[in-house]
């Protein structure tokens, strides 16, 4: 483990990779009834969430937190009854509260010819500033490093994979609403978390955008808004309806974009894609969006709300990954948990040069 006196991942010469790069593995936490998104709902989910599962395997292996060994049991009759390939699958007994994998789950760096050439950063997380109980959930990292037989770097700060998101190049895309709330690291001034992320995720510029989506439980995770595609690239979700609340915060959030520069100088290219029709539950605005898609080895798994917008965003993703077949699975019943499929997941890279072989 990492100290204030260790060589942070960047010095040492560590990077993120984009989504895009070759994975080993998605990781998984498998809801269950403990978890305290999906109240009255949970068994609905299912067969969205393991079709998930199902795509994701015929890619890459899917490794898969779960709670006991009863669930264990449980999750394999029904992957298999599914015809999930389950060479590719492993279950592993590391007990979470919740599902959502993203945020509470390993951030993988890479450093080509290196003795250890993939490491993990185990950030500290507070379930969006205390919301829910997240004490399991916060020991996932170091468990999947000890799993996986890698160096742990822990750089003692609350952080969110859905937070932020890479081009593999040196950049970071991110929301001041989310950092800078008062319920994340309060001590911490922008500039101090800004050195925090390179330091830890080895990037070397963070743009900022302001503010996330209306019904976003996370106070303003990029991944609803913004996400890159390629190394110059961003998706945008943007609002055509006036009136709606989100207009307004996605038109900014689309200015300041046009505004921004790489670090080779270059703009942007954007892609913008309309909002779904408002998704609502039990009186609740909900954070359906289609940049919650994951981007796997074969796929880009694409969140769907059952209106007209799904279509459209489809086909506007398909340009922006030709090569990659563009999958919609239906994220109605998924999204009363605040979340869709990409915050469900996060990547494993595969290590420079094939070196890598996890301890199984």
């Amino acid at each position: 483990m990492t100290d204030f006196h260790d060589p942070s991942p960047r010095e040492l010469g560590y990077t993120f990779p984009a989504e895009w790069a070759n994975h080993r593995a998605t990781w998984l936490s498998y809801p269950h009834d403990d978890s305290y998104s999906w109240p009255g709902t949970l068994k609905n989910i299912f067969p969205f969430y393991n079709r998930f599962i199902l795509e994701l395997s015929k890619g890459e292996e899917v490794c898969i937190n779960v709670r006991d060994e009863a669930l264990q049991q449980r999750v394999r009759l029904e992957l298999e009854k599914l015809g999930v390939n389950m060479s590719r699958i492993k279950l592993l007994l590391h007990p979470t509260n919740d599902a959502w994998c993203r945020d509470h789950g390993p951030a993988f760096l890479l450093r080509p010819g290196a003795a250890d050439p993939k490491v993990i950063v185990g950030w500290k997380y507070n379930a969006w500033g205390n919301k829910y109980d997240h004490d399991l959930d916060e020991q996932i990292p170091g468990l999947v490093a000890k799993y996986l037989g890698l160096r742990l770097f822990t750089p003692g700060i609350v952080m969110e994979g859905g937070s932020v998101d890479f081009n593999g190049k040196g950049t970071l895309l991110t929301t001041t609403q989310c950092l800078l709330h008062e319920n994340r690291n309060p001590d911490l001034f922008q500039h101090e978390i800004e050195e925090y992320l390179k330091d830890f995720y080895g990037v070397d510029q963070v743009l900022w955008l302001d503010e996330g989506i209306d019904g976003d439980d996370t106070n303003g995770h990029i991944d609803d808004i913004s996400r890159f595609f390629c190394e110059d690239g961003v998706v945008t979700m943007v609002e055509p309806r006036r009136s709606d609340a989100n207009h307004a915060i996605l038109d900014e959030n689309l200015r300041k974009l046009k505004s921004f520069r790489l670090l080779n100088g270059k703009q942007l290219n954007i892609a913008e894609i309309p909002m779904p029709k408002p998704v609502i539950y039990d009186g609740q605005r909900l954070p359906a969006s289609y940049a919650n898609f994951y981007i796997a080895n074969n796929s880009v798994i694409v969140p769907n709300f059952r209106c007209r917008e799904d279509d459209q965003a489809m086909r506007l993703l398909e340009e922006c990954f030709p090569g990659r077949s563009i999958i919609g699975i239906d994220s109605v019943e998924i999204i009363w948990g605040l979340g869709s499929f990409h915050c469900l997941s996060q990547q494993e890279p595969e290590a420079p040069g094939g070196l890598f072989n996890p301890l199984i």
